[in-house]
């Protein structure tokens, strides 16, 4: 697969205006992939600090920019009914003109879930939460009219547990998110194989992706050398520093010249 890089714009501590501008600075820079994230509130800073909803923003974004493939890195499943996060994501794909991904994990965050009542349960309840509603999207996706511009929507699962998560990425992902050092990863790479195999999926069909920070930005060639060709960093508001990204962008264009 060919190498990828993109960034998360979170809503923390920013007005519409400086996240907007954000976006049109990452859809000009050549970036392939931009994404928001599913909080309610800042994880860093000020907790009661400014921030905005994740999928009315995709909506924004989807018309702001015009080349980036766009998504939220990623929808919390307990958060929305699977048939309403289908139609949503099949939604942004046409705003967008083909350009949407369906990111979804488990939801760890627990001030999320208990200020907006939703019930937090375990992680494990979590996992189950996602493996059952999982086939529900896919099944609201193929019945939709119309159907979304891409086809298949791409959907990317984010999460690294190997009993479970990566078996439901290796059933319906099309693109598998991690965090973590290159020596995990691309351990974690070879128990997806593993599961593709269990499942007689071939392992090609999932692209692998890692959400990086700070020192790991430094450790492209590892990351890549163990299976992952997309590398997402990140950006916080109110100022947000881009440089993270450029860094990928001059790695990527080098790698690929």
């Amino acid at each position: 697969m060919p190498i990828r890089v993109g960034i998360q714009i979170t809503q923390q501590h920013a007005t519409y205006p400086q996240i907007r501008e954000a976006w049109k600075a990452v859809d000009a820079s050549g970036a392939d992939t931009l994404f928001n994230w599913d909080h309610f509130f800042p994880l860093s800073g000020d907790p009661e600090g400014m921030h905005l909803d994740n999928w009315t923003a995709l909506g924004a974004m989807a018309e702001v920019t015009e080349r980036v493939q766009i998504g939220c890195l990623v929808s919390a499943i307990g958060y929305r009914n699977p048939n309403l996060l289908a139609d949503m994501a099949r939604t942004l794909d046409h705003l967008s003109s083909g350009r949407a991904i369906l990111g979804i994990g488990s939801g760890w965050n627990q001030r999320d879930y208990e200020e907006y009542g939703y019930p937090f349960g375990t992680a494990a309840s979590r996992l189950q939460d996602l493996d059952r509603e999982m086939p529900v999207i896919m099944d609201r996706l193929a019945r939709l009219n119309p159907p979304p511009i891409q086809s298949p929507l791409p959907i990317l699962i984010g999460g690294g547990g190997e009993k479970v998560t990566l078996r439901i990425v290796a059933q319906y992902a099309t693109i598998w998110n991690g965090q973590g050092e290159p020596d995990v990863l691309a351990h974690k790479n070879r128990v997806l194989d593993d599961w593709c195999a269990r499942i007689g999926r071939d392992p090609k069909e999932i692209e692998r992706s890692a959400q990086i920070f700070g020192p790991q930005l430094d450790k492209l060639d590892a990351y890549l050398a163990g299976g992952i060709p997309h590398f997402i960093c990140d950006a916080s508001g109110p100022n947000y520093d881009l440089a993270p990204l450029r860094k990928l962008l001059a790695w990527r264009d080098d790698r690929m010249s």
